[in-house]
């Protein structure tokens, strides 16, 4: 598998954080989510929408995953790169093992739900079949800082600011 360049890997972040973008603008969560293949072809987005489809799967990776999948005509998407701002979640990790994903890069750290190192790293996790490569922190500060606005405005507005 041919990695992207840092450049490449900035771009798809860049895609992903506005499909986050639009998860806010749907009251969801903000995380976005992308598959890029191993010659750097967009096959899947996603984004939160587990209040919009009354489905608690329905994560930004999840969507994702979902998406390359139906494009690709299969639902092992091994030599693809996974592009999501928040650290992966325990099911969403459980989805990107199952899907057979190569790499894995996040953008900000979950210190409540992270399992790519936060809380604990499941993917190092040496009894499990499939462990794909891991790359977090990138353009960190911009994913959380999205995040942050979501919640303070919604804050603010329950204390009726």
């Amino acid at each position: 598998m041919t990695l992207p360049s840092p450049d490449q890997d900035v771009l798809f972040m860049r895609e992903a954080i506005a499909l986050a973008h639009e998860a806010g603008r749907c009251g969801e969560v903000p995380v976005g989510a992308l598959v890029v293949s191993a010659d750097g072809i967009v096959v899947g987005r996603g984004f939160n929408q587990p209040i919009l489809r009354h489905d608690p799967t329905s994560h930004a990776e999840v969507m994702a995953l979902r998406d390359a999948a139906v494009r690709l005509g299969n639902y092992r998407l091994p030599d693809c790169t996974l592009y999501v701002t928040l650290e992966p979640c325990l099911m969403c990790a459980g989805a990107i093992m199952h899907a057979r994903i190569s790499r894995v890069v996040f953008g900000a750290l979950d210190p409540k739900t992270g399992v790519a190192g936060s809380v604990i790293d499941l993917f190092a996790e040496a009894r499990l079949n499939h462990h794909a490569r891991i790359e977090g922190g990138l353009l960190a500060q911009e994913c959380g800082a999205i995040l942050s606005g979501f919640f303070a405005s919604r804050r603010k507005r329950v204390a009726g600011g």
